[in-house]
């Protein structure tokens, strides 16, 4: 059995807000993101106050280490104590990258509508693109080397997979559930919930 677990999602970034796919592009987060992260730091000291015997791990974006530094900070620990993993990246969107579904649907008429028709094998154009499928692959082998309690943080793909993965959720739920920013999600005995 999975040991136990908290999973963040990064918190809010400009990007984000204006609707654009960041993927694997390096980005920040605002001032309402760095509440998000102070505000489930001091709710995950509530939970587990300074988390000894986890492991802390977070994605290498600027984002999620952010994010990382200011949870840990709300919970009373140093703000570098923790590693990072390139499986955590969020998926990569290719050539969709840094535009809106509206601005790619104006360059390339149809696309939102083929995305839609099958997005969990869906890749976008573009030579590194993914599909969740394939982040769904790259997540795996990360998952299966879990042994102890973990505090996570990373991106929305990564956490739609985690569904998919251990709660063997359905792929249209699975690729299309809303992640939110300002909620921990908790792996517990097996099962995930949102706190």
């Amino acid at each position: 059995m999975l040991p136990h677990a908290y999973f963040v999602r990064h918190g809010l970034t400009d990007w984000n807000a204006e609707g654009r796919f960041q993927g694997q592009t390096d980005t920040d987060i605002n001032e309402t993101g760095r509440r998000q992260a102070d505000r489930n730091g001091a709710r995950l000291a509530e939970l587990i106050g300074t988390a000894e015997g986890f492991d802390f791990v977070a994605s290498p974006k600027r984002r999620t280490r952010e994010t990382m530094e200011r949870v840990r900070a709300a919970m009373g620990l140093p703000r570098e104590g923790y590693r990072t993993d390139d499986r955590l990246i969020e998926m990569h969107y290719g050539d969709w990258e840094r535009f809106t579904l509206a601005e790619i649907e104006q360059r390339t008429p149809g696309s939102s509508e083929a995305r839609e028709g099958d997005k969990w094998h869906y890749r976008p154009p573009g030579e590194k693109a993914e599909s969740y499928e394939l982040l769904a692959e790259r997540i795996s082998p990360w998952l299966a080397e879990l042994k102890q309690p973990t505090l996570c943080v990373t991106h929305g793909g990564i956490i739609r997979v985690l569904f998919r993965l251990i709660e063997g959720w359905p792929v249209e739920a699975a690729c299309k559930d809303p992640v939110p920013q300002n909620r921990i999600l908790e792996l517990n005995e097996g099962r995930l919930r949102w706190l």
